[in-house]
């Protein structure tokens, strides 16, 4: 491979594979998922993961779940516990904002690269369930005591100190668009693909066995419901400035809040092959890293072109691409950085079209590879996932489609 400093490839024992990936449909906040908690997202995808690949619930050494805005708690803990699993299996539970779900993801491949579980005996500490959850639409509200000690609502935490600029997502779009000149025309022209991808996706019954239907308030949810075939060119040009006058950054070509999970099946790939499965995606490496907090958007660029270096892997020889659509502007700006062609990003759509659930879209990118890896058929397939992070951050995961047959 170019530059030949990839890294050996681990013993099958510790090295880590995604076996299996499943989500929930993704609604927008306060719509179909409305009345469902987080631990009720998850659950029925936990549940169904280990249906599909015939695991004992007794088996799974860990659950790791990311979540960005619940109640604090352990809402892994909680999930795991929801889904049947026997009170013998933890949980635990990452925050790292945007990026949780894919750093749920990340973290438990390294315990496997790691080992495990020391000293747990055979085949202790090389099952995890790990993905992401955010229920948008039952986060409790957030207050903090104020000079009398009545409550002070407040929308958001605080990502970034006062010395750095600690801007909402929205104006920090706006600033990689200046900083990179991200024009209106083309952040407007990939928001309009990603719509017509998902619905294409979407009747081609693409997202079908990936989807784990759940209950709703006005019955059951078996698929996402942001696409909007209303959309073209010409009802994306009406859309206002959203965040600062005369910006570029609108409405039309930025995500929506979702209510969503994901979830994936971590494990060695001795143990894959010896459950059987069928393929998965290897691990080839990680990486996160830190930009200013005032471009945020560009983190998930700046982890990528790390990992990428340090696994000899050029952005060419890439079959799969997922990246975090919350904003246009920030994909292009991260794409046209490590000179990929957003063409080749996100086959299937992406976050301006399904919406961004928080804590869970980060373990939905590596879903949507498992599942487009497989539709691919192809020799070898490289794919990558990455995601920008509040606060000026990014993480990358890059992965190898495998056939274990």
């Amino acid at each position: 491979m170019p530059g030949g400093n990839r890294p050996e490839v681990l013993p099958e024992d510790r090295q880590p594979v995604i076996m299996a990936a499943l989500r929930s449909p993704l609604c927008r906040a306060q719509g179909a998922l409305r009345t469902l908690q987080a631990h009720e997202l998850i659950a029925p995808v936990l549940r169904g993961l280990l249906t599909d690949t015939g695991i004992a619930a007794d088996e799974v050494s860990d659950v790791v779940v990311g979540n960005a805005v619940g109640g604090s708690g352990n809402v892994a803990r909680l999930a795991a516990l929801e889904a049947g699993l026997p009170v013998s299996v933890p949980g635990l539970t990452v925050d790292r904002q945007c990026g949780s779900g894919l750093d749920a993801i990340v973290l438990a491949c390294r315990l496997i690269a790691s080992g495990g579980g020391f000293g747990g005996g055979p085949g202790h500490g090389d099952v995890y369930l790990a993905g992401g959850v955010e229920s948008i639409s039952t986060a409790p509200l957030r207050a903090r005591p104020g000079p009398g000690g009545e409550p002070q609502f407040f929308s958001r935490a605080r990502f970034a100190p006062d010395s750095h600029g600690d801007p909402d997502m929205g104006l920090a779009a706006e600033n990689v668009a200046v900083r990179f000149g991200i024009s209106r025309q083309r952040q407007d022209d990939f928001a309009l693909r990603s719509q017509r991808r998902a619905l294409g996706a979407a009747a081609a019954g693409a997202f079908e066995g990936e989807v784990v239907a759940l209950p709703g308030p006005e019955g059951p949810v078996g698929a996402d419901d942001g696409p909007r075939r209303s959309l073209t060119p010409a009802v994306l040009a009406r859309f206002p400035a959203a965040f600062v006058p005369d910006g570029t950054v609108t409405a039309g070509n930025s995500c929506f809040d979702a209510d969503g999970a994901a979830a994936v099946v971590v494990t060695s790939l001795a143990r894959a092959k010896a459950v059987g499965a069928r393929d998965g995606l290897v691990l080839l490496g990680t990486d996160t890293a830190g930009v200013e907090p005032a471009l945020l958007g560009m983190g998930a660029a700046a982890a990528a072109e790390r990992l990428l270096a340090a696994t000899g892997v050029t952005a060419a020889e890439l079959s799969l691409i997922e990246f975090n659509e919350a904003f246009a502007s920030q994909v292009l700006a991260c794409l046209d950085h490590l000179g990929i062609d957003p063409q080749r990003a996100n086959l299937d759509g992406g976050a301006l079209a399904l919406g961004h659930a928080y804590g869970a879209s980060g373990a939905a990118l590596v879903t949507r590879l498992l599942a487009q890896a497989r539709r691919e058929e192809a020799e070898r397939t490289l794919a990558l996932a990455m995601i920008s992070i509040a606060g000026g951050m990014g993480t990358a995961a890059l992965f190898e489609y495998r056939s274990f047959l």
